[in-house]
């Protein structure tokens, strides 16, 4: 089996398995124990210097940063399915969104919760309430970012909104929720799901 995946199912790895379910290739979960700071062992950070997961291997291919990962396996896995071709005019704005969500989403709302002070012309994200409308942008009168068409950017995106309604770290807009339900109803989806609380069971993790 080529590709592996660090996983622990409480980190950003939980998605990645959603990716790779909807790839559709086969793969090994590799499960780092983060609350004995596995993730920090030399092994690991040789894989990837940051100390975290989610880490990807294929072959001798290391990916590491959930977009990333997931734009690597759309482009060699799901070409022209799940990722735009490079001469289609969908691909512009199916990278767009893809990385709006760890550039703006995660930082922005980590900034509204947490009370930052910052100039918005500054911040690559701007103030919470364009990011808001910016969102809704994206999935407003659509089934998907790419309209009747799910991609990978869904994964990306959605995989974020959906994680962030699940904790309520995030305004529940009925477009959000939503878009949510869409996503949920995925057979990828729902097999990931699955298997992170398999894997949540297997380690003792509530």
């Amino acid at each position: 089996m080529s590709i592996v995946l660090y996983h622990h199912p409480y980190s950003r790895a939980a998605n990645v398995i959603w990716m790779l379910e909807e790839v559709g290739v086969p793969y090994d979960v590799r499960p780092v124990d983060l609350m004995k700071g596995a993730h920090k062992a030399p092994e690991l950070l040789a894989l990837n210097p940051m100390g975290k997961l989610p880490i990807l291997t294929d072959g001798d291919t290391v990916v590491t940063e959930s977009a990333a990962i997931a734009l690597y396996l759309a482009d060699r896995y799901a070409y022209g399915r799940l990722a735009p071709r490079v001469d289609d005019s969908a691909r512009a704005t199916y990278l767009r969104w893809s990385v709006f969500a760890p550039s703006v989403i995660e930082p922005g709302s980590m900034a509204q919760q947490a009370g930052w002070a910052y100039k918005e012309t500054q911040a690559g994200w701007g103030s919470y309430d364009a990011m808001l409308r910016a969102m809704e942008s994206a999935i407003a009168d659509r089934a998907y970012v790419l309209g009747d068409n799910f991609s990978m950017a869904d994964v990306i995106f959605g995989g974020t909104l959906r994680f962030m309604l699940a904790f309520k770290t995030i305004e529940a807009r009925p477009s959000f929720t939503d878009y949510a339900e869409r996503l949920g109803k995925r057979p990828a989806l729902q097999r990931a799901d699955a298997r992170n609380a398999a894997q949540r069971a297997e380690h003792g993790l509530a």
